[in-house]
């Protein structure tokens, strides 16, 4: 089954073969062109600009007058609202352009407004909804108030306080390193308003900046980072502040349960949208690889640094697939979604992390340049740790999964009938989001474990991918055994390393349970990539080498072909993600 690679040279003139594939994603090009060429000198909105607001520590304020002009904030709206919020996957590859350039503009005018506004779309009145997306479609800023310095993510400890008093409800307290909190025309704000324990004690409320008096709040200063610099990071303190009782989005006591349905929405987006980081970081070390010499050939010519592209490569599309995946399973899976979202919030960015670190190298004293061709590396380097934080770091992410694990493991895996191909085929059609369908929980089943099942006869005589597959199949059965002996302590939040160490091996084996699911289900896909098996066989080595497996043999043999179509889509211009559409 496993077929040697070609490497003739690639036409680099020949037609765009995925063209109609893009046009039916939607894929967000008039954005991409919009910005424009990011490396050209003479663009306002090039990388050049946006190191130089970095520096500054300011957003790029012609950056944000292009996104107001092609009305980003109606990407955030539902469309039955009047904005173009339909498909989770498709708003992850709109933002992507956006994290490609300037991980603060990704922030400020996509996470912000994406995750102050979900839970007003999952839970509150028609009149709130209507309200908020007129403002976002004015091109507003909604700010998502949540956390507090003194409980950080842990939202069901914040001492902030709304209390009724006859006809109003009256806010107390601070709400610290809040994106856009001093810009927003709306915030969202997480409140205790009840003393009772338990899941029913807080309540999320919208508000409108402009009616509050303003005698009651005071804007705390800005927090300075090391990281998305550019990004307004600020606070604020009411002091007995009145508002209207119909400020409450949804019922009293109910925030808990809204936040942990329409959260699993921004767990899912915010990852992949920042696949276009990664890409960019790869495409400066391509652009140095192949223009610096030494030792008489290409940096990309010697063996180390074409196995750090390779592997990079190879990286992202791990990371595009599951994110990928994972935001389809919103629409395709939402009563499963809760684990699945967490799990690709907390193993994207750690698969960056350590991408970024491999590429670093590769590029040597280069990466720290703060000026010149290869500045806009050490920005996004400094960048996507920061970004990673945002919402969910990777910590409240495996807590978030570990409760779940010993159920999946007794009632799921092993046993469950696969997930759907629409769940991964990237041409089918999805109904538009809807947050109502979203479970707090999985339950009790587990399609997109069971893929992995599922495939595993299909290859299992392959020289090569059925010693992977057959690899992962026995990580599967050691994980179940591992979930289901767990003491009922390291069933918690409040477990041992060991279950944080159970909830990486199972965001590992989702992720390839992701790889085979793409690769099996887009067999009709028009590029010949896809729907070969070497980037298949390249990922999943990767992925079983992250959980202590021994190579493969014969799974390097990948490597010229991988390496190959890497060079092609940088010399044409194309992303290194799953459509390798041409970029601007």
């Amino acid at each position: 089954m496993t077929t040697a690679p070609d490497l003739t040279a690639p036409d680099l003139t020949a037609p765009d073969p995925t063209a109609s594939l893009y046009s039916r994603l939607q894929d967000p090009v008039p954005l991409e062109s919009l910005l424009g060429d990011p490396t050209a000198a003479d663009n306002p909105l090039g990388f050049a600009a946006f190191v130089a607001a970095d520096e500054r520590g300011d957003l790029l304020s012609t950056g944000e007058r292009a996104l107001d002009s092609f009305g980003l904030g109606a990407e955030f709206v539902p469309r039955a609202l009047g904005g173009r919020l339909g498909r989770a996957d498709r708003l992850a590859r709109v933002l992507r352009p956006l994290f490609r350039r300037d991980v603060a503009l990704g922030l400020g005018h996509g996470a912000s407004n994406l995750v102050g506004s979900v839970n007003v779309w999952s839970a509150s009145s028609p009149e709130q909804r209507r309200w908020l997306a007129d403002v976002l479609l004015r091109n507003g800023r909604i700010a998502a108030a949540y956390t507090d310095m003194s409980t950080g993510n842990d939202v069901t400890h914040t001492g902030f306080r709304a209390e009724l008093r006859g006809a109003e409800l009256v806010l107390n307290g601070r709400k610290e390193i809040i994106n856009n909190i001093a810009r927003a025309e709306a915030v969202t704000v997480l409140a205790r308003t009840s003393d009772a324990p338990g899941s029913r004690s807080h309540s999320m409320v919208l508000m409108d900046t402009a009616s509050a008096p303003r005698d009651r709040l005071r804007f705390l200063p800005r927090y300075r980072t090391s990281g998305v610099r550019g990004m307004y990071l600020g606070g604020v303190e009411f002091r007995d502040c009145p508002l209207p009782v119909d400020t409450v989005a949804g019922e009293f006591g109910e925030a808990m349960e809204t936040v942990l349905r329409a959260f699993q929405v921004t767990r899912a987006v915010l990852p992949s949208a920042a696949v276009g980081t990664l890409d960019q970081q790869l495409r400066t070390v391509m652009d140095f690889a192949t223009e610096r010499r030494l030792y008489q050939r290409t940096v990309a010519e010697l063996p180390h640094a074409r196995s750090v592209l390779t592997g990079a490569f190879l990286d992202l599309l791990i990371a595009d697939c599951f994110a990928t995946t994972v935001c389809r399973a919103l629409h395709v899976l939402p009563r499963q979604t809760s684990v699945y979202a967490a799990a690709v919030k907390f193993l994207v960015p750690l698969l960056m992390r350590d991408t970024v670190h491999e590429l670093s190298v590769v590029l040597g004293a280069r990466s720290f340049l703060r000026e010149g061709p290869h500045a806009v590396f050490q920005k996004h380097m400094r960048d996507l740790p920061v970004a990673s934080l945002v919402h969910a770091g990777g910590t409240v992410c495996q807590a978030t999964i570990i409760p779940q694990l010993p159920r999946l493991a007794r009632m799921s895996w092993l046993s469950d009938a696969p997930a759907p191909a629409e769940l991964f085929h990237l041409d089918l059609p999805l109904p538009d989001l809807d947050f109502e369908r979203l479970a707090i929980t999985a339950g009790r089943q587990d399609p997109l474990m069971a893929t992995l099942t599922d495939v595993e006869p299909e290859l299992r005589a392959d020289p090569v991918l059925g010693p992977l597959v057959s690899q992962l199949h026995d990580e599967l059965r050691d994980l179940k055994r591992d979930c289901e002996e767990l003491s009922p302590r390291d069933r918690t939040p409040l477990a041992g390393p060991v279950s944080f160490q159970l909830a990486e091996r199972y965001a590992l084996l989702l992720a390839a349970a992701a790889c085979l699911g793409i690769w099996r289900h887009n067999a009709d896909n028009p590029s010949s990539f896809l729907r070969d098996i070497g980037w298949l066989t390249g990922a999943l080595s990767r992925l079983t080498a992250r959980l202590g497996y021994p190579p493969v043999l014969g799974a390097e043999g990948v490597q010229p072909e991988i390496y190959r179509e890497l060079t092609y889509r940088h010399a044409t211009g194309r992303g290194f993600d799953l459509t390798g559409r041409r970029l601007a």
